[in-house]
């Protein structure tokens, strides 16, 4: 078999994460395929192959699968498992996966979607954002917990691995979207990253800095309180000096002083 890339995937829409028209592997709320235009769940004896395969760059040696998804029998057992697995998934009509006696790979052009949304944070982040880039990702809170009751060791860590470049992602946008002076947009960015993990002071504090750019110092000193209160609770900290230092901008002169030489 030629060697098979993931390379330059047809790219989907950050608001559409699964196009009708495109072969695309979903692992946000799934898994599951479109494929020809329907959507096919995935047997579930396949699931995982399928899973691990996408999230290895789309190209796997056959052993290394085998002896990862079923470690606790012997080799011949666990590539029969693998067996099949593929053949579960040719009966199901899913046709995403090419395999050697030597590697499984993902057929050329094959989409996934946590890799869209990992590009999509890439672009924000690093800058490089184009106007359909500058919108809030279409997929819920509860998508966003990648496969959700899997706790194999390299399913944690990628979801670990995908909340992290997430609300960095979220966090760029927002900022982005206070440049460009789209204020309410701003504001439900942050809201979103804030509500996947209230404790995050880089999101609360990018919220508070939209609602001040908007002019809510109201709504911003709010915010920074009910923080305060949530970690003081939590974790028995007090804010960090990047938000306090937000906040105490927005303080009377006279008032700010005062605080400051009792310090």
């Amino acid at each position: 078999m030629a060697s098979t890339q993931l390379s330059e995937p047809p790219r989907l829409d950050i608001r559409e994460p699964a196009r009708l028209d495109s072969l695309a592997i979903c692992l946000l709320g799934g898994p599951y395929v479109i494929q020809a235009g329907r959507r096919i769940a995935v047997p579930e004896g396949s699931k995982k192959l399928l899973v691990f395969v996408a999230l290895h760059d789309g190209r796997v040696d056959r052993r290394h699968a085998a002896g990862t998804l079923w470690p606790y029998v012997s080799d011949d057992r666990a590539s029969g498992n693998l067996r099949s697995a593929l053949w579960r998934l040719k009966g199901a009509g899913i046709d995403v996966l090419e395999a050697d006696k030597v590697f499984i790979a993902l057929r050329d052009q094959t989409s996934i979607d946590i890799y869209v949304l990992r590009d999509w944070a890439g672009r924000v982040i690093g800058g490089a954002a184009q106007s359909t880039d500058l919108v809030l990702p279409a997929w819920s809170l509860e998508a966003l917990d990648l496969l959700p009751g899997w706790y194999d060791d390299w399913i944690i860590f990628e979801r670990e691995r995908l909340r992290q470049r997430l609300l960095h992602g979220l966090e760029a946008l927002c900022c982005q979207l206070i440049r460009l002076e789209r204020y309410a947009e701003a504001v439900e960015v942050a809201m979103e990253a804030v509500d996947i993990d209230p404790l995050r002071e880089s999101a609360q504090r990018v919220l508070v800095e939209a609602h001040l750019a908007e002019g809510n110092v109201a709504e911003a000193r709010r915010i920074y309180k009910a923080y305060g209160v949530l970690v003081a609770k939590e974790l028995g900290v007090l804010p960090g000096s990047r938000i306090r230092g937000l906040i105490e901008r927005t303080e009377p002169a006279s008032v700010w002083a005062a605080d400051t030489c009792r310090r």
